[in-house]
C-alpha cells in the first residue's frame, strides 16, 4: 500500500515573526510561458492585521478564490508590484528578467522593508537582507500572498492581451506552451508579444527565413 504523502501545515508569519522588523514576501509569476512580461509581486503584512482566510501556493487556489484574496490582500497588507517585458525578458534572459521584476516590485512598496523573503533559490539584488525559501509560497504567508498578487496581475495582463492579439488564446492559457497556443502559433506566427529568445519562438522565427 502506497504511504500518504504528509500533508503540510498552511503557511503562517513564524518565519517574518523570526526575522523581525517589516518583512516582505516576494515571489513571482510567468517565467514559463512563450508570451508576455514575468511579473513579481512584495507583500507586508502590518502589525496586528486581519489576514485573509486561505492565503496559500497560487497555484494551488481556482481563478476564483485567487481573485477574492487579491482585493483582500490589497485591502489589508502594504503590496508593490513589478513586471519585466517581453524585450528585456528576451535581452537579459527570463532569470535575470524576473530578479528585475521582483527589484521593482520592493520598490514599489510603500514602505522599505527590513528583510526579504523570496520564494525559490535565487535572490534579487536588494538594499536589505534576503532569504531565499524554496516552495516558500505554501510555507510564508507573506511569500504566498505575494504569488497570489503576481498571478492574478499577470492573468489580467494576459486577458487583456487576448482582445489585442485575437486567435491566440492567451485568456485561457497565459502564454504558456499548450496545444492551442502552438497551433495558434503555426497558423499565425508569433507575434511582438512573444518571447523570441523561448526556443519555440525563436525555431518558428528561423524557419521563416
Amino acid at each position: 500500500m502506497k504511504a500518504k504523502t504528509p500533508r503540510l501545515p498552511p503557511p503562517d508569519l513564524s518565519r517574518e515573526a523570526a526575522l523581525g522588523g517589516l518583512v516582505c514576501g516576494i515571489d513571482e509569476a510567468g517565467r514559463g510561458p512563450w508570451a508576455g512580461p514575468v511579473s513579481a509581486a512584495a507583500v507586508i503584512w502590518p502589525a496586528g492585521a486581519a489576514l485573509p482566510a486561505g492565503i496559500t501556493d497560487s497555484k494551488k487556489l481556482s481563478a476564483i478564490a485567487r481573485e477574492r484574496l487579491y482585493g483582500e490582500i490589497l485591502a489589508t497588507a502594504h503590496v508593490g508590484i513589478g513586471e519585466a517585458g517581453v524585450e528585456e525578458i528576451d535581452r537579459l534572459n527570463i532569470l535575470k528578467a524576473t530578479l528585475l521584476a521582483m527589484r521593482r516590485a520592493v520598490e514599489a512598496l510603500p514602505v522599505a522593508p527590513a528583510h526579504a523573503l523570496v520564494d525559490g533559490n535565487r535572490a534579487p539584488a536588494l538594499p536589505c537582507p534576503v532569504t531565499t525559501l524554496v516552495k516558500g509560497d505554501a510555507l510564508s504567508l507573506s511569500i504566498g500572498a505575494a504569488s497570489i498578487i503576481a498571478k492574478v496581475h499577470r492573468d489580467r495582463i494576459m486577458t487583456e492581451a487576448d482582445l489585442r492579439f485575437p486567435g491566440y488564446g492567451f485568456a485561457r492559457h497565459m502564454g504558456y506552451g499548450t496545444p492551442e497556443h502552438s497551433a495558434a502559433l503555426q497558423r499565425l506566427g508569433p507575434t511582438s508579444f512573444h518571447r523570441t529568445s523561448f526556443s519555440p519562438i525563436k525555431a518558428l522565427i528561423q524557419n521563416d527565413y
